[in-house]
């Protein structure tokens, strides 16, 4: 599969459910609707639900753009500052962002098509969770 490819099987909209865990034990819960569009070269990724936590709901959303490159699939914040890089091929893959003085691990498993995960383990003063995120296809 080359970064093309995955690109372009991600494109669509995908049900989208988050779990956070805290470090002091504390959770929450988003809960939306995923969307990777065509935006110029790359495809804008657009999250947006509702997050409850601690019993309160807010509207929550963020925007990631990704893009194909010769090493793979570069993820990108919202202004294009880059995130972290998915290598391609493979249907499972690790990646870790160095956020000073935070590290973001993020595993990656694309085994199934119509549904696929995001595991998160973030550590480091400023934070400490771990969050699940599960994506179902909805539609192309």
């Amino acid at each position: 599969m080359t970064p093309a490819d995955r690109l372009a099987g991600l494109a669509g909209r995908w049900r989208t459910l988050r779990v956070l865990r805290h470090g002091d034990g504390t959770r929450a819960r988003f809960l939306g609707v995923s969307t990777w569009a065509p935006d110029g070269t790359v495809l804008r990724c657009t999250e947006a639900g509702t997050l409850e936590q601690a019993g309160r709901r807010y509207e929550a959303h963020r925007v990631t753009l990704w893009r194909a490159t010769v090493q793979g699939v570069e993820v990108l914040f919202a202004d294009g500052r880059p995130f972290h890089r998915l290598p391609v091929p493979g249907d499972r893959a690790v990646v870790r962002h160095d956020c000073a003085p935070d590290v973001y691990d993020i595993a990656y498993d694309f085994r199934a098509r119509s549904r696929w995960t995001l595991r998160w383990r973030v550590r480091g003063p400023r934070k400490d969770y771990r969050a699940l995120t599960r994506y179902l296809r909805i539609s192309p």
